[in-house]
């Protein structure tokens, strides 16, 4: 079941998309059904999987042309792991100063959020004379999974 904050973070797209006169084609509604209703993060080549399988017709230029209208909302977040391509976060709306651990081998990606973490943002800002308005802290590593059994289903080819 889809969230309540998902159902307002595409209401608020469609809004957003409104107000710059920029129609909804069916390509581009199962795009944004899809980023709505997923938790997971994305690149550009999972959300065109994705959208395909709910309209086939979905094509990878507007794909592309919908990812920086996504970001610019305000609604996703471009991460860049240092990769060739980048990754969408569709919970930035939600919970915009999570935190993130990344695979390196695998690219599995964990959110989590660390009462810890925003006591020394606010500690550090206070002591440095800044309002800390956002935060990104990302964590590579290697999952243990990988460590453990050797390989891992996640890992990519």
């Amino acid at each position: 079941m889809v969230s309540p904050e998902k159902i307002a973070a595409k209401e608020k797209f469609l809004l957003f998309l409104e107000g710059k006169n920029l129609r909804i084609t069916s390509q581009r509604q199962a795009i944004i059904d899809t980023v709505f209703t997923t938790e997971e993060h994305f690149t550009a080549e999972q959300l065109l999987e994705w959208s395909r399988q709910k309209d086939q017709s979905v094509s990878r230029a507007t794909v592309y042309r919908t990812l920086p209208l996504l970001t610019e909302s305000g609604l996703v977040r471009e991460m860049d792991f240092g990769k060739d391509y980048k990754f969408y976060d569709p919970n930035y709306a939600e919970h915009p100063n999570h935190s993130h651990i990344v695979c390196q081998d695998c690219e599995k990606i964990v959110e989590f959020e660390s009462d810890k973490i925003v006591k020394l943002e606010d500690e550090i800002s206070a002591k440095l004379g800044f309002s800390v308005k956002s935060q990104r802290l990302q964590i590579t590593g290697t999952c243990d999974k990988l460590k453990k059994a050797g390989t891992c289903q996640n890992k990519c080819s």
